[in-house]
């Protein structure tokens, strides 16, 4: 049995695609869900995001709209990005289940919607079916949770979306996807020499001369 834990933020578009993917998990495979500020990460790690480096934002974007036609999933770039995730997220940790959370990728990534506008934001509510998904985002325990989702991830050294979390190791991006999947029916592909070498690397500048 692979006990994992799929960190992710609806702002990116490899994690939508890497979304609806996770439905056809191996049975031995349970998958936690954690919602997660990616701007929090990026913070953390001092990082720049993909749409604060114009010429990144225009590849991530040609690439995403390559990557979905080639995976045959529907994709429409949403009306404008980034957008302010938070009420989504809130959203997903409320709703915690996997057929929510595709919704609402759904909602942004296919129907090109955003949840940081009122238009947006009610297109959200009415795919899953909701009236109240104000309240709902709006209860303490709910906000608290995102916050100590995102802890979690830094504590387990997650750096960017979406990212598999299993046994300590990270499968980072959607294109990870099979890596993890191999790992799944063979764990001990992470222990070979060159796994471990990898690891292990050390920077040119704390080489030994």
């Amino acid at each position: 049995m692979i006990q994992a834990t799929w960190y992710f933020d609806v702002i990116s578009p490899f994690a939508y695609m890497q979304a609806m993917r996770l439905s056809d998990l191996p049975d031995d495979v349970t998958m936690a869900l954690r919602p997660v500020l990616f701007a929090g990460l990026l913070n953390h790690w001092g990082q720049l995001g993909p749409a604060e480096i114009a010429p990144k934002k225009t590849f991530t974007f040609q690439h995403s709209i390559w990557r979905a036609k080639r995976m045959g999933i529907e994709f429409k770039l949403p009306s404008k990005h980034p957008f302010n995730p938070l009420r989504a997220l809130r959203l997903a940790v409320a709703m915690n289940d996997m057929a929510s959370i595709q919704t609402i990728f759904r909602t942004i990534w296919v129907q090109g919607e955003v949840p940081d506008d009122e238009e947006g934001w009610s297109a959200i509510q009415t795919a899953l079916g909701i009236k109240d998904g104000d309240a709902r985002i709006d209860k303490p325990e709910i906000k608290s949770k995102l916050i100590l989702n995102g802890e979690e991830a830094l504590t387990a050294g997650v750096f960017g979306v979406p990212t598999i979390v299993a046994n300590g190791e990270l499968f980072w991006g959607d294109d990870a996807f099979e890596m993890f999947l191999d790992y799944c029916t063979d764990p001990e592909m992470m222990a070979t020499d060159a796994m471990i070498e990898a690891a292990n690397l050390v920077p040119s500048s704390e080489r030994k001369r």
